[in-house]
């Protein structure tokens, strides 16, 4: 059983998902699976899985049975893993060669089950590989440590970079919201009384300014956060306007790295 399960969500992807299922299987710790669900592509992109999936028996493909969005995908994924720790990597995004070494010696070290790292962000035409880039200075900084109150004002853990012990935590799954369901995720550990630790090393490179992507359009963003208090955190009004306002605030700064 490897150590390490990559959870990695696809849709319309075949022009990104190339380079990150490359950093995944270049990483220096090679004891880890890559489970990847294609969820109703329709530009090849589950092609390019079944062929990688030829070539390196850690990569597990999976078609969702239906579209369902990111959060049905990826906890399509989770359900089969079987590594100890659970972590994250979307199809346009990358990791560095040594992401998985060091934050496995990491979260060992601290002995925390919820884990994430710094990272670069890139551009969203960057054609290289994760074992190509070169440091370029735009860094969102990961806090050495997070806890659940904290986190409702600033969602601090990229997940691209994020890890959790299963061992430590069960299997948790991401609830089925159209955004922010990773947000929630972190939030749902955070709740039972587990902190998150961050290195401080950036070792994954995210995608920005995307073409389409909701996440790029911090306005768009605002009702998601809203109903993610509301509705999934059950915060008061005055709590939740609170929280939506220092979210606004830190999403503003972080778009500016």
């Amino acid at each position: 059983m490897p150590l390490v399960s990559v959870v990695m969500p696809v849709y319309n992807s075949a022009q990104t998902l190339g380079a990150a299922v490359r950093s995944v299987l270049a990483q220096t710790h090679i004891d880890l699976e890559l489970l990847i669900t294609d969820d109703g592509s329709t530009d090849g992109s589950m092609d390019l899985i079944m062929e990688f999936a030829r070539q390196d028996n850690r990569v597990l493909p999976q078609s969702a049975p239906e579209r369902g969005g990111a959060a049905r995908a990826r906890n399509l994924s989770i359900a089969r893993a079987s590594g100890d720790y659970i972590a994250f990597l979307d199809s346009d995004d990358l990791w560095l060669p040594s992401k998985a070494e060091r934050q496995i010696e990491f979260a060992a070290t601290v002995g925390a089950p919820l884990t994430f790292t710094s990272y670069y962000k890139m551009h969203a035409e960057y054609e290289g590989e994760g074992a190509d880039f070169v440091p370029n200075g735009r860094v969102v900084q990961a806090p050495e440590r997070v806890d659940y109150r904290a986190m409702l004002v600033q969602d601090h853990i990229g997940a691209l970079t994020a890890m959790y012990d299963r061992n430590a935590l069960g299997t948790r799954l991401m609830p089925e919201m159209r955004k922010r369901q990773d947000y929630a995720l972190w939030l749902s550990i955070m709740r039972d009384g587990v902190p998150a630790r961050g290195l401080a090393e950036p070792l994954a490179v995210y995608r920005s300014n995307r073409p389409g992507s909701l996440s790029s359009n911090k306005l768009a963003l605002v009702p998601h956060n809203w109903a993610l208090y509301r509705d999934h955190e059950r915060l008061s009004l005055p709590r939740s306007v609170q929280a939506l306002a220092g979210a606004a605030w830190h999403s503003l700064r972080k778009s500016r790295i």
